[in-house]
Parts: structure tokens; C-alpha cells; sequence
């Protein structure tokens, strides 16, 4: 079996994880989520959710992870043989998040590769459904939508290229590139679509609070759930990255750096967008609540159609954006590739560079099967029950096995040895008693909107889904691992 990797540096992990916790969430979902839920309002359950919910259980991971030093399967077969089928569910679903992520960034390839001669042209929506996204119309998924099919392949080529080297030259090189490039290019952009004229209005947009949208509930779901997907919480990601942390490692004011950084990040980026449609709603008379979009529809549709009344400007700002978004997206993808290849690696006793060769091709043969013209709805469908359903379950299983069952306050030493931040009763009682209950009501509520709102098509989707993260765990878990 292969040796357990390591970080060079305490930097090389902190880039890390600020890549694999900044991705397309953070550019085209925070902005949406804040002024649909009360705007400047909405910064008080946002922040109570990053308190109670995001650095304590982002402590816990980074706790576990250094502690064992091990791959997500072989932590939780050591804590228990019984519990090692669950973290091949968890670990098969994020290798699932990774199939589709690299869909969504091929769009945004072919987005970037357009930037520079704007081949979208002035209907954008037509663009994106024609020749990168498809439709829902079910009758689309007979033929392959060829530009998305061919960057899908170059992305999976550049993740391989990166994932097979040593892990700190592989992935700790590429984000200490990246992700200070990503947050120089956002800063430039958000700078400028400040001082646009209408930006104001945008903003005001934005942040008009709405006090009263605090008593409701939904409002606190969303900002938890925000938080969740924003810092990729409980997809073993920071577990397996922390397990390859040096000795001596400040554990919790790593996570604090990472945290604030994620958090920064989205809110800067909301204002730049803001003020992006404000100088949209100025400019054609459109009113700004007819541009407000998130996902797919805002960054493809929307900002295409801005970038083309800007003139030269446009012409710059355009290519900018979408390098951006493929720089976020690329080292989540990492992030999200990572647990897989480390667990994979572990229980085969294969090579890193075997190991992410045979992954590479099968999440690419998948990725491919994505890329047909109902390309988009297919990928909605799966991202909708793979975080609802599955990944917010497993957050809250894997709070009661490390909470309860192996007991959290064993990592409260390892935690506090090296670090400034402590951590003691309070954090322990976070772990133990309230996010299983947040988390609990949470997914009910996720699971009652999810299947209220499916059509059979998409149940239909969603239980293949099922079934094969629950065979392919059970395989997993039969295999003989190379090393107990």
C-alpha cells in the first residue's frame, strides 16, 4: 500500500481547502440566496449558521483527519468494520458531485473559449440550449451537444494530469496558483462593476432588508444550507485533506483562515454581480428584478447579455469572468475527486498515478453520458438529490459516529495542542446535540420539497442513483483491504 501523502507546507493546505471550499457555488448561488432571503437581513442567520454549523463541524473534520491519518474508509472501519459502508456511500457520492461538476465546468469552458469572439451573440438563451446545455425536452437525449462532449474530455485530462502527482505538487501547487490568480481576477472585476453607472442601484438591490423574513423558517434553512454547500462540509473532503497535514499543524486557525476567506470571498462577489445587473437594468430599461437569476441562467444567459452592451470593455471583462469561474471550479474538483482516490488507493493498494488513471476514465465515461441535449436538466436532477438527500444525511450520521460513538471530546486535545483558537464544552455539545437536530430537520424538509416536486423521470434517475451507491458500497466494503 502506498505511503499516506503529505503537505509540504501549512500553505500548500490552506490553499487547498480555500480552493475545494470556493467553487461555481460561491459566484452564482450566494448572490441569489441573499436577495431572495431578505436581503441585508439575511447576514444575521447567515453568520449564526457559519457560528453554530460551519467552523464547529469543519473543526471536527479537521480534527478526525489528522488524528487517524488515514483515508475516509479506513477511519471509519476502524472506528467500526460496520461503519465502512457508509463512507463508501459518502465517498461514491462526492465522486458523483465530481461527474457532474465537470460538466458544469466544461460549459464554462466553452463559455470561455466563445468569450473571445462572443460567439453567443444577442440571443444568449438560445446559445446555451442549443450548443451547451440542451433542455429538458427529453427527445434531446439522442444526440451529444459536441462542444461540451469535447472540453468535458480536456477537463478530465487536465484533473488526471494534476490528481496523479504527488499530492502537494499535484494539487498543492495548482491551488497556491489558482486560487490567489482566482481572487486578483474577482477583485478586478467586482472593482469595476462598482463604478458602473446604476451599480447603486444593484446594490441597494441587494441588501434592502426585510426584517420580518427572520421569523421565517425557511429563511434560516437557506442560510444553513448555504453554508453547508458553500465550505463543502461532510464530503470528507477537509477529513481527507487535513489527514495529510504535518505534525505541528494549527488546526483551528486553519479552519478560521478558510472560513472567513469563503465568506469573503461570496459576499465580495455578490456585491460585483449586483452591481453588474444595476448597470444592466440602467442601461436597457430592463427592471433589475427581470435579471435577477442564479445557476446556469445568470453566469451563461444573463452576463452574456452585459458583456455585449459593454463594447470593448466587455471584451475584457468576458474572457476574465469565465477563466475565473474555471479556476474555482478546478480546484473543487480536486477537492471533490480527492476522497475517492485516497480511499480508492487504500483498500486497492494501488499506486496514486494507477489509481487516478482508472478513476479518471471511469468519471470521465460518465461525464460524458451528461453531456447529451438534456445535458442541463440531467445535471439539476442529480445535484438536487446527491446534496439533498444523500451528502446532508451522511453529515448528519457521520455528527452522531464521531460525536457519539467514538467521542468527540478525544479530539479536543489534538485540536487545542498547536492551535490559538480553543476548543472545549461548548464546541462538544454543538457537535453532539445541535447540528444532528439542525441537520435532521433539514433533510425532512429537503426530502418533502424534493419529492413533492418530482416528476418520474426524475424519481426514476434518482433511484438508480441509489441503487448503485448502495451495490458499489457493498462491493467496496466485501473487497479485502491491501493493509488493515
Amino acid at each position: 500500500m502506498s505511503e499516506q501523502p503529505q503537505w509540504d507546507s501549512n500553505l500548500s493546505f490552506i490553499f487547498a481547502m480555500i480552493g475545494a471550499a470556493v467553487g461555481l457555488g460561491n459566484i452564482w448561488r450566494f448572490s441569489y440566496v441573499l436577495y431572495s432571503n431578505g436581503g441585508g437581513s439575511f447576514f444575521i442567520p447567515y453568520l449564526i449558521a457559519i457560528a453554530v454549523m460551519g467552523i464547529p463541524f469543519l473543526i471536527l473534520e479537521y480534527g478526525v483527519g489528522f488524528s487517524f491519518k488515514e483515508s475516509f474508509s479506513r477511519i471509519m472501519r476502524k472506528i467500526k468494520s460496520e461503519f465502512e459502508i457508509i463512507a463508501w456511500v459518502l465517498i461514491l457520492l462526492v465522486f458523483i458531485v465530481t461527474i457532474y461538476y465537470m460538466v458544469i465546468l466544461s460549459w464554462d469552458l466553452v463559455y470561455l473559449l466563445s468569450s473571445f469572439t462572443f460567439n453567443w451573440g444577442t440571443d444568449t438563451a438560445a446559445y446555451f440550449v442549443n450548443t451547451v446545455g440542451g433542455s429538458s425536452n427529453l427527445a434531446n437525449a439522442s444526440f451529444l451537444l459536441v462542444p461540451t462532449t469535447v472540453c468535458v474530455l480536456l477537463l478530465w485530462i487536465v484533473l488526471w494530469f494534476i490528481s496523479h502527482r504527488d499530492v502537494d505538487k499535484g494539487i498543492g501547487t495548482v491551488s497556491k496558483i489558482l486560487i490567489p490568480s482566482l481572487f486578483v481576477i474577482m477583485a478586478i472585476i467586482i472593482v469595476y462593476s462598482l463604478t458602473l453607472p446604476g451599480a447603486a442601484v444593484g446594490i441597494d438591490t441587494l441588501l434592502n432588508p426585510n426584517w420580518t423574513m427572520l421569523l421565517n423558517v425557511n429563511i434560516w434553512l437557506a442560510a444553513f444550507a448555504q453554508i453547508i454547500f458553500s465550505l463543502s462540509m461532510g464530503q470528507a473532503i477537509a477529513i481527507t485533506y487535513a489527514s495529510y497535514l504535518p505534525e505541528n499543524s494549527k488546526l483551528t486557525d486553519n479552519v478560521l483562515i478558510v472560513v472567513a476567506s469563503n465568506s469573503i470571498f461570496e459576499v465580495c462577489t455578490a456585491f460585483g454581480i449586483f452591481a453588474s445587473l444595476g448597470y444592466m437594468s440602467v442601461t436597457n430599461g430592463t427592471p433589475i428584478v427581470e435579471l435577477i437569476s442564479e445557476g446556469t441562467g445568470l453566469v451563461f444567459i444573463v452576463f452574456p447579455m452585459i458583456f455585449n452592451i459593454m463594447g470593448i470593455v466587455g471584451r475584457i471583462l468576458a474572457p476574465m469572468l469565465f477563466l475565473a469561474i474555471l479556476f474555482a471550479g478546478i480546484t473543487s474538483a480536486l477537492g471533490f475527486f480527492e476522497p475517492m482516490l485516497s480511499s480508492t488507493s487504500a483498500k486497492l493498494g494501488w499506486s496514486r498515478k494507477k489509481t487516478t488513471t482508472v478513476l479518471s476514465v471511469i468519471g470521465c465515461v460518465f461525464s460524458l453520458i451528461l453531456t447529451t441535449g438534456i445535458s442541463s436538466y440531467l445535471v439539476g436532477i442529480i445535484d438536487a438529490f446527491v446534496n439533498e438527500f444523500g451528502i446532508l444525511l451522511l453529515i448528519g450520521i457521520q455528527c452522531i459516529i464521531f460525536g457519539w460513538i467514538y467521542g468527540v471530546d478525544r479530539f479536543i486535545h489534538v485540536l487545542n495542542e498547536n492551535s490559538t483558537f480553543k476548543v472545549g464544552r461548548i464546541w462538544a455539545f454543538i457537535i453532539r446535540y445541535l447540528l444532528p437536530c439542525v441537520l435532521a430537520f433539514m433533510w425532512v424538509v429537503g426530502i418533502i420539497q424534493l419529492f413533492m416536486s418530482a416528476a418520474a423521470f426524475e424519481i426514476i434517475i434518482d433511484l438508480v442513483i441509489v441503487v448503485s451507491v448502495l451495490v458499489a458500497a457493498f462491493v467496496l466494503t466485501k473487497i479485502e483491504p491491501a493493509e488493515d
